[in-house]
């Protein structure tokens, strides 16, 4: 079966719709590979187009004989943005990600059925999405590969209070990481700011802790060796070690943040390493 089946994906979560606009692309024509789905989670201030259409990652998949389910995030690409706080936090994400792939065929792991199960591949804050649900639902998910990962999230240190400042009068932001990181949501235009800001103060009244719910399926941890932002991995590698996890590593010979997630280098070990 060969194609993509396009939808906005209107499911009720704890008493709300998102209204989250998930695509659901099928093998290439005569590749199916007989394996279990993938689910791709995107970064902060990305979409489904710009973190795995555009780079190649859904073609690369296909190709590969796996069917692939993707999500924009709340407020982001073609998903609506919701105006309660909840509708952003990670927790609900979680659940809405949960219903999302059950409505779309998957199903728990089941020994000796490589149908079975669901495997996730997550970049930036999608890797932090990808390490929570990995590790609060353990009998879904069967392998995860996480891209750009930290061991804490950048987004937690974000100074709201002066971004608001900046974007209602042009007051200069101090701290780098927050000013970087609205610059960079702000070159897309479509992006709907006040929305990605929601997000941040929903993800930090949530914290990332890694080692409070750690996966315990094998896990691919793979950065650029230019990424600044990742360069807590061999701490998240262990946190999962020592919890009992397989955890491979891989840096990507002169990449940094923005540029590992279109390195082939990093698709075919995602392939090789999602393909059992």
């Amino acid at each position: 079966m060969s194609g993509r089946h396009t939808e906005e994906h209107i499911h009720t979560v704890e008493g709300t719709d998102p209204h989250l606009f998930v695509e659901v692309h099928e093998p290439a024509e005569g590749t199916d590979a007989g394996l279990r789905p993938v689910l791709l989670l995107h970064g902060f201030s990305s979409s489904t187009k710009l973190n795995w259409g555009d780079t190649g990652w859904i073609s690369t998949l296909k190709s590969a004989g796996r069917r692939v389910i993707t999500v924009d995030l709340p407020g982001h690409g073609q998903s609506s943005s919701p105006e309660d706080l909840d509708s952003y936090s990670p927790s609900r994400i979680r659940a809405d990600l949960l219903q999302i792939v059950a409505d779309a065929g998957a199903r728990p792991v089941r020994a000796g059925d490589p149908t079975s199960g669901l495997d996730v591949i997550g970049y930036s804050l999608g890797s932090r999405l990808a390490w929570e649900f990995g590790a609060t639902q353990p009998e879904l998910v069967h392998r995860l590969v996480l891209g750009g990962p930290n061991k804490e999230d950048p987004l937690a240190s974000f100074d709201l209070a002066a971004a608001q400042r900046y974007l209602a009068d042009g007051t200069p932001i101090e701290d780098e990481s927050t000013a970087g990181l609205l610059k960079m949501a702000q070159l897309l235009p479509s992006n709907d700011l006040f929305a990605l800001l929601s997000l941040i103060e929903a993800i930090k009244g949530e914290p990332f802790d890694p080692a409070e719910a750690v996966p315990h399926m094998p896990m691919l941890l793979v950065a650029g060796d230019k990424d600044e932002r990742a360069i807590t991995m061999p701490e998240l590698a262990s946190i999962a070690s020592h919890a009992g996890g397989m955890v491979e590593q891989l840096l990507v010979p002169g990449r940094n943040h923005s540029n590992a997630v279109t390195s082939r280098v990093f698709k075919d070990a995602a392939v090789a390493f999602l393909g059992v």
